[in-house]
């Protein structure tokens, strides 16, 4: 196996190997690359880093979104209005991986956009970039087939998204083909900041536990130290927070934003007691 390969594969099971001995959750910020423009969405991420992210995921912009909100889709808007693209985006990757070697980064997108470059060629130009694991928000676990060998090729790792709709019988083969981490969502819809999640989500992060030893880290809806505190009690092992994260970053002028954004990171990074 190529060292390339080896280090993907590694960040994740090192970090969350990590977290555990410090007995510690991972918060796992998001922001889409290349918003609000390059140079701020690389500040943001040092600023994530230096406020203890544990990992980061990362989005290319798509003009149709189904999975998220109302802010990411203007985010996303905005940002191919600038022409900022997926070779930019890959090249934005590339200074942050050279910046942060250590850190576990996860790539979301949409099928479509993997498609247009090509399955492989996307899987190996991510990989060669930095990326650790690739989560395409509407594969179907019925469809990984088409993907799953440029991603083992690669030495990529695919995060599977599973909510309390995830059907008994579709979880082994969802889990079975996963690595990194899975991405439970907190509640049916979109990403947002609306503070509910649903009343099986425990439930569900129990039925995961019979099937794998992956980690579990919730998304949607993720914005305040409670929120946080509610999930590791349910029994997550980390939180995504995404448009809490984006909508403070919007709000702030540049010359602000660091110091907030390392608060903001720093709290809900603080240890569950």
């Amino acid at each position: 196996m190529s060292t390339l390969k080896l280090q993907n594969q590694q960040r994740y099971e090192k970090r969350f190997a990590q977290l555990k001995q410090e007995n510690r959750h991972a918060m796992i910020p998001f922001i889409l690359l290349g918003w609000p423009n390059p140079e701020v969405c690389l500040s943001m991420i040092d600023a994530f880093i230096a406020g203890g992210a544990s990992a980061l995921e990362l989005g290319i912009s798509f003009s149709d979104p189904v999975a998220d909100g109302p802010l990411i889709q203007q985010a996303a808007r905005e940002t191919m209005d600038a022409g900022f693209d997926v070779d930019q985006a890959i090249v934005l990757i590339r200074k942050i991986r050279e910046k942060h070697p250590e850190t576990p980064i996860s790539l979301l997108v949409y099928y479509n956009l993997v498609l247009a470059r090509g399955v492989e060629k996307f899987c190996s130009d991510i990989a060669a970039a930095g990326v650790d694991a690739l989560l395409i928000a509407d594969l179907p676990v019925e469809c990984i087939a088409e993907i799953k060998p440029a991603i083992d090729a690669c030495g990529l790792q695919l995060t599977s998204l599973i909510s309390t709709l995830t059907d008994q019988s579709r979880l082994p083969s969802i889990v079975e083909h996963s690595g990194g981490f899975l991405y439970a969502v907190s509640r049916l819809g979109v990403t947002g900041v609306e503070e509910r999640y649903d009343s099986g989500l425990g439930e569900l992060l129990s039925r995961v536990r019979a099937y794998s030893d992956l980690p579990v880290c919730v998304g949607f809806g993720i914005s305040q130290r409670t929120h946080v505190e509610a999930m590791v009690k349910l029994g997550a092992d980390g939180v995504i927070v995404g448009s809490s994260v984006m909508s403070k970053i919007k709000a702030l002028a540049p010359a602000y934003a660091t110091a907030s954004i390392v608060s903001y990171i720093r709290d809900l990074s603080a240890p569950v007691v």
